[in-house]
């Protein structure tokens, strides 16, 4: 057979492995490009042939825990499993209606349930459950690989019950899905010949207006999606027409991001958004009105890095930066809320709910019906606020359950209706556990009822003897980084303990925080067997707010790295590990941190574990969605890449360098952040002769795993790489 070579580049495809075969520092050729091609017959192979190698090196691999030296990835994916799919789990449930829906999956139902039950019964220990759509029997009954991506349902008249819902579903976990009307009476989905709506499979959405209307935004052809692969049109579409004959009603430049849209069908509120998003912190908001013909749009007069939405009467405004409106300044990072006719019509009049300071964020808001809730982080613990107006319309405020300690996520049972909150209570060590409160009382003066325990999760893991201990960390322009220790408070007491296993992770992109949550699997597997884990909470995530993201954006973006090898660095210094007993763990823009660890920090790790990452900065903004992540990284193809090129793994490998023992995971369904980084970077990898090992899962798509067996089976296998490599005791 022929061996074809990639367009830009002089390299053959099957290389010869004895010589480095590394991209052109300046990107201008890649000998594995040829990987890229997801599904194509020689990256297939190639991909399989990685596959059975990492298998059969850790499934050689014994648990030194068990007498008859059973193999250690096995016993490690039993055991994860059991906690993935353990009936015990608390269901996490949404109201509609007096139905409380609920998706679930366990070992007999691998694809999952779509369930409802009642409060009532929802409080006591074995809830009735009515089980509406079985994905697995619909798989078997249609021959597909269904993954359960949602479903939205449509608010009936009043005093009538709700019937209708849009059900989503992905092939084998992609982000892109299809949206199907299922009849919640018939327990059936709604076929397209009886006018049921029908979205084919794409990135996009489809969403409920009212019985017979819906916002689709979707891939209608060539010309109707963005550069990053998303939907740029929003159209209205009528039951009983063709897709292709919904109304036009918005379409974005094909050099934006996307388009979203959606319908607040509060009763008496009805408003119609259609959101046009540039990029990530980059939008422009309209208020579509329907009644007219064509409907007409109206843009929202807020700076494109604002955050806008509305409840009622309300308009809730988040500034990224500094909003300077009707003579006020509003900081980056603050909740301003306000009458939103009156900020429609020119005249604000706005309140400032929360103001960060150097040592706290905004890290989420709730409404109810008259309330919003703050969840405030303060270094990166959680602490709840309540907001509601009094008589006089003045804002006033009180803590909220401030006895509650650990990470709280709060949301509303129902807005429209009542003031009650979900609250649920998790650590990285203490179970979680689920509160019910009912805030009715606040907006009269009075205080929020004493929250009634729904339900416990039981231990997944030993948590005895385990301390968790936050710490602060020097970063190279002398930021303090803070991050998070869970391992034995009496190790340094054990004769001839010694450095402790320890696991790093970290993000540090988009805006995202990492808190603590219970740990579950990674207890089980790692900190039961006496490891330590450490989450860093570096720059590029939203643990202090926008300026913490802001600080590691395009140029700056080494400060992230700086962040994470500073944790690294300290972690060695105060004795915890060693370098060769320290590993780093990164998933997607995590991936493209661990791989910078990889190749600008070798000498700190004793191994490097990278999930569905970005690696190759240069064609990032040409696969998959990464044209839409420019405003995060650069732009490659401009002046950019002179900084770019310093955070790009793939052509930072060079030879003479001692790289750690690396395992690099993927998805052939990952239709987000394209599996071409992951094996493009092991080639070159392998090329150098470095200690590498790959695995890609053929479904799961971002996420890496689409079932809790292969969750299980992808985690067993990433464990025994760690016990095998720096958890060794001659390590």
């Amino acid at each position: 057979m022929s061996t074809p070579r990639t367009e830009g580049s002089t390299e053959p495809r099957h290389e010869d492995r004895t010589t480095p075969q590394l991209p052109a520092p300046d990107g201008s050729s890649d000998p594995h490009q040829w990987l890229e091609e997801v599904e194509g017959e020689d990256a297939l192979a190639w991909v399989r042939e990685r596959n059975a190698t990492a298998e059969q090196e850790l499934d050689a691999v014994a648990d030194p825990a068990d007498p008859d030296g059973a193999p250690l990835a096995v016993t490690l994916q039993r055991e994860i499993r059991e906690i993935l799919d353990a009936k015990d789990r608390i269901p996490g449930v949404t109201k509609r209606g007096q139905y409380l829906y609920n998706f679930w999956t366990d070992a007999e139902h691998e694809r999952g349930l779509w369930r409802r039950t009642t409060l009532d019964s929802y409080r006591t220990d074995d809830p009735e459950w009515d089980v509406l759509l079985d994905v697995d029997a619909l798989n078997a009954a249609e021959g597909e690989d269904w993954v359960w991506h949602g479903a939205s349902l449509l608010r009936p008249a009043e005093g009538e019950p709700y019937r209708k819902a849009l059900v989503s579903l992905s092939h084998g976990g992609s982000d892109a899905d299809v949206t199907r009307e299922f009849d919640l009476e018939t327990r059936s989905f709604v076929p397209e010949a009886d006018g049921g709506f029908l979205r084919p499979a794409a990135k996009g959405s489809l969403s409920w207006i009212d019985e017979d209307t819906t916002w689709v935004s979707t891939d209608f052809g060539e010309g109707t999606t963005t550069l990053s692969g998303y939907p740029r049109q929003a159209r209205l579409w009528k039951r009983g027409t063709a897709l292709a004959e919904a109304e036009l009603v918005f379409e974005a430049d094909e050099t934006d991001m996307s388009v979203f849209v959606a319908h607040d069908s509060t009763p008496g509120w009805e408003r119609d958004w259609v959101i046009q998003m540039h990029a990530f912190y980059d939008t422009t908001l309209h208020l579509a009105d329907l009644g007219q013909q064509p409907p007409a749009l109206e843009t929202i007069d807020v700076p494109r890095d604002l955050e806008a939405s509305a409840h009622r009467d309300l308009g809730i405004f988040s500034p990224r930066s500094d909003w300077e409106v009707a003579g006020s300044v509003y900081p980056a990072g603050s909740l301003v809320v306000g009458d939103f006719a009156a900020f429609r019509a020119g005249e604000p009049e706005l309140t400032m709910l929360f103001e960060p300071t150097e040592s706290t964020s905004l890290a989420d808001m709730t409404i109810t019906r008259n309330t919003v809730v703050l969840s405030i982080l303060e270094d990166v613990v959680h602490r709840l606020e309540v907001h509601t107006r009094d008589q006089d319309g003045a804002w006033v405020r009180q803590d909220l359950y401030p006895e509650l300690r650990g990470s709280l996520a709060v949301s509303a049972v129902d807005p429209d209706e009542n003031d009650e909150v979900w609250v649920t209570v998790t650590d990285f060590v203490e179970p979680t556990t689920l509160l019910l409160g009912d805030l009715a009382a606040v907006p009269a003066g009075g205080e929020p009822t004493e929250p009634e325990l729904i339900k416990t999760a039981p231990a997944r893991f030993d948590a005895d003897g385990l301390e968790v201990t936050q710490h602060f960390a020097t970063s190279d322009d002398g930021t303090r980084i803070p991050y998070f220790e869970i391992g034995r408070a009496d190790r340094g007491d054990e004769p001839g303990a010694g450095p402790s296993p320890t696991l790093l992770y970290g993000y540090g992109g988009f805006e995202i925080s990492l808190t603590p949550a219970y740990l579950g699997p990674i207890g089980k597997a790692w900190l039961e067997r006496g490891g330590t884990y450490v989450l860093a909470n570096i720059r590029g995530g939203g643990e202090y707010g926008p300026r913490w993201h802001q600080a590691a954006l395009k140029d700056k973006r080494h400060r992230a790295y700086e962040d994470f090898s500073s944790v690294a660095k300290d972690l060695i210094e105060r004795g915890v590990t060693d370098t060769a007993h320290l590993a780093v763990r990164g998933g997607s823009n995590g991936g493209l941190l661990t791989g910078n660890m990889l190749t600008q920090y070798p000498e700190l790790f004793g191994a490097v574990i990278i999930q569905v990452p970005l690696l190759d900065m240069k064609r990032y903004s040409h696969l998959l969605a990464g044209n839409s992540w420019m405003a995060e990284y650069g732009d490659p193809d401009t002046e950019d890449w002179e900084y770019v090129r310093t955070f790009s793994p793939y052509h930072l490998l060079a030879e003479g360098t001692d790289y750690p023992p690396s395992f690099v995971l993927t998805s052939t369904r990952d239709d987000r952040v394209h599996p071409g980084h992951a094996r493009k970077f092991t080639a070159a990898l392998e090329s150098l002769g470095a200690d590498v090992r790959a695995w890609e899962n053929i479904e799961g798509g971002h996420g890496g795993a689409a079932t809790n067996e292969q969750a299980a089976r992808m985690n067993a296998l990433m464990y025994t790489f760690l016990w095998s490599t720096i958890g060794r005791n001659d390590a």
